[in-house]
């Protein structure tokens, strides 16, 4: 009777240690799945002043009223000077208009950067569409070295349908720079993250941090 007892509570107890384990695995994909679906969520509605990307060149109607496009640029952790080549332009509603930020690279070696982005006000986002973009590739830059990076846009017209923007005159678009870090090599003496309490990445630790 003990041995067969012994052995119920072993198997339930390997069961429930196996509903742990699976309940705790989805929990981890979850939170892996959560960021590029949030973002696809963003790029879809607008979410959060994220602007939409443009499979190709707006061709429609192009409306017969100004509106001015601000641009704003910001660093973060990255030893970069960045920032838009000229502050603000004027466009027409529809029309496709390319702007420009330029980045030098301040350091003493190689830099990859990734820029995000937004517009305001946040509404605005869905209906900003860029077409060529600087932000949808990483770049990497050499010490010393300056790039040009062109963004080409337009604002779509049905903006004007909307009653929270259709008297909008201005949008500001704003982009931040960021260190890209490098990947580890797949066989590494690396601690794994769990293992480590004061892990610092390669960029941190590169750039001084």
């Amino acid at each position: 009777m003990g041995g067969e007892l012994s052995k119920s509570r072993k198997l339930n107890n390997g069961i429930v240690a196996a509903v742990c384990l699976a309940f705790f695995t989805g929990m981890v994909g979850m939170a892996y799945a959560a960021v590029p679906l949030y973002k696809m969520f963003c790029q879809v509605t607008g979410y959060g002043g994220t602007t939409q990307r443009a499979e190709k060149q707006y061709a429609g109607r192009v409306l017969d009223r100004d509106i001015t496009i601000r641009f704003d640029a910001n660093t973060n952790g990255i030893p970069w000077q960045f920032e838009p080549v000229a502050r603000s332009v004027t466009i027409k509603i529809g029309e496709t208009t390319q702007a420009h930020y330029s980045a030098t690279n301040k350091f003493d070696r190689p830099i990859t950067g990734r820029a995000s982005f937004n517009v305001q006000p946040e509404m605005a986002g869905a209906y900003f569409n860029k077409v060529e973009c600087f932000c949808f590739t990483d770049t990497t830059l050499k010490p010393g070295e300056t790039l040009d990076m062109p963004v080409v846009f337009y604002v779509d017209p049905d903006i004007v349908n909307v009653p929270e923007l259709k008297d909008l005159k201005t949008i500001t678009l704003s982009y931040t720079m960021f260190p890209v870090e490098k990947k580890q090599p797949v066989a590494s003496s690396t601690p794994a993250a769990g293992n480590s309490t004061n892990k610092v990445s390669d960029t941190e630790a590169s750039l001084g941090g």
